[in-house]
């Protein structure tokens, strides 16, 4: 009866794997979404280097030192020496192992009545097994592998281009602190004179000291500004020294350029708003979430594989025998040849798990691949809106600024005629500084949007270049 099982439970086994030797394998390819239509005039956009359009040298001199010392490139890279050995560890298995023995062993019989048998073995032999790999759940692995490098690689990418945009952003967001912090020195100056002034007004009984302490007030205010100020540069400085790689004796005594003038500080390029046709092939990031897609779904055929019988062949050949002086003469070879097939029988249920569980983590990799997609066309339509209402917001604030700056004149010389009180100076005053600082802002705001627009359409990385991983 047992055995009648058992060739029952043989037959049923090789039943299922011929059944699951037909079934298709797990679709590699990234399912089909609905985006947006491009614009097929606009997939040749160069923007491999796109921070060289701002014609600024320091700026560009910086993004190549963050591409050459920065910390998490340089992490992402190890990371991708990792996978590569994790290629060769899966592409092992298809290879034959071949190993070298060398035996000794000594023993002794005791025999009741008879003497004592003492016996000596040496072996010297070279042992070879192979597995071959009907099922190709081999090179799967190795597939799934190369994969996961590819992956890794685009990875790599995806950190370059958020580390030239984070340098680029740093860089505005200091030299617009820069400019805003000459303004205020600029503006004390001004304003320390407005207090001589008025001192010495208040002194000849001109004016009350409502007016001369008004002036000391506005003073003081702008001295605060100042420290606040001077906090933020200190503040940028460190944090583009650390995108830069710098040592941690440079992040603290940071030594950067960040000098601009006023026309360089508003000068904004133009770049194309146009949406690519190809533009799920620019960003890397989403290049990743198909290659991780694409290891996921091979894995399940990996473990499906296990459900097949696997042949084993084996072999050896080498010397033998009770004497180390007559190992290497004569009759002492010794050669071996074998093969073995080798069916699951009882533990399906494992193999049935692990194929669920490689399911599961497919279907985890479509959803993140769906989430980069949408990820990325929403960073595309956010850049869009914010690079043309930085615009907008640049032209307006500096024409607020010029028509403050005529009112200020116009207030000054009403003052001084006694037409209106020095809270009118005051309130223009406190204006068009902030027209000012607002027109600084919204000339650093209408870079960042560039920057912006650049990576979320996949600038900063060779995106023609196709990664060698397979």
């Amino acid at each position: 009866m047992t055995d009648r099982l058992m060739r029952k439970a043989a037959w049923i086994a090789i039943a299922a794997s011929l059944a699951l030797a037909g079934c298709k394998t797990t679709p590699t390819e990234p399912p089909t979404l609905d985006v947006p239509a491009g614009n097929a005039a606009a997939d040749n956009l160069a923007l491999e280097r796109w921070w060289t359009k701002f014609n600024d040298p320091t700026l560009t001199a910086y993004v190549d030192e963050a591409l050459a010392h920065n910390l998490d490139l340089a992490a992402a890279l190890a990371r991708i020496e990792t996978a590569r050995a994790q290629v060769k560890l899966a592409s092992a298995d298809l290879y034959p192992s071949v190993n070298l023995g060398v035996d000794a062993n000594r023993s002794r019989q005791f025999v009741p009545g008879f003497n004592n048998l003492v016996t000596n073995n040496y072996r010297v032999a070279i042992d070879a097994s192979y597995e071959v790999d009907l099922w190709g759940k081999y090179r799967t692995a190795t597939r799934a592998a190369q994969e996961d490098l590819l992956a890794t690689q685009y990875a790599r990418e995806t950190v370059q281009t958020i580390v030239a945009a984070d340098v680029a952003r740093t860089y505005f967001q200091l030299l617009a602190a820069d400019a805003q912090l000459r303004l205020l020195y600029d503006t004390l100056k001004s304003r320390e004179e407005t207090v001589n002034l008025q001192r010495d007004r208040y002194q000849s009984g001109v004016i009350g000291e409502y007016d001369f302490a008004q002036a000391e007030a506005e003073r003081a205010a702008v001295a605060a500004d100042i420290a606040t100020t001077r906090r933020a540069v200190g503040e940028l400085e460190g944090a583009l020294a650390v995108l830069l790689g710098r040592s941690p004796r440079e992040v603290f005594q940071p030594q950067l350029a960040h000098d601009a003038t006023a026309d360089q500080l508003i000068a904004v390029p133009t770049v194309p708003t146009d949406l690519p046709s190809n533009m799920l092939e620019r960003r890397p990031d989403i290049r990743q979430s198909e290659s991780q897609l694409a290891a996921a779904s091979l894995r399940i055929d990996r473990a499906r594989a296990d459900y097949f019988p696997s042949l084993t062949l084996t072999g050896s050949f080498g010397r033998e025998s009770d004497a180390l002086s007559n190992l290497f003469k004569g009759p002492a070879g010794i050669w071996s040849i074998g093969a073995g097939l080798l069916q699951p029988l009882i533990g399906l249920k494992a193999i049935e798990a692990n194929v669920d569980a490689a399911t599961a983590r497919r279907q985890e990799a479509v959803i993140d691949y769906e989430r980069s997609v949408q990820n990325a066309f929403r960073d595309t339509h956010d850049a869009l809106v914010e690079n043309s209402t930085a615009r907008d917001a640049l032209t307006a604030q500096g024409q607020r600024r010029e028509r403050l700056a005529r009112a200020l004149e116009l207030s000054d010389l009403r003052y001084k005629a006694g037409y209106s009180p020095y809270l009118e100076v005051l309130d223009v005053q406190r204006q068009l500084l902030q027209a000012q600082t607002l027109e600084i802002v919204a000339a650093r705001d209408a870079r960042i949007a560039i920057v912006d627009l650049a990576k979320a359409l996949g600038g900063g990385w060779d995106y023609t270049t196709e990664l060698s991983a397979r």
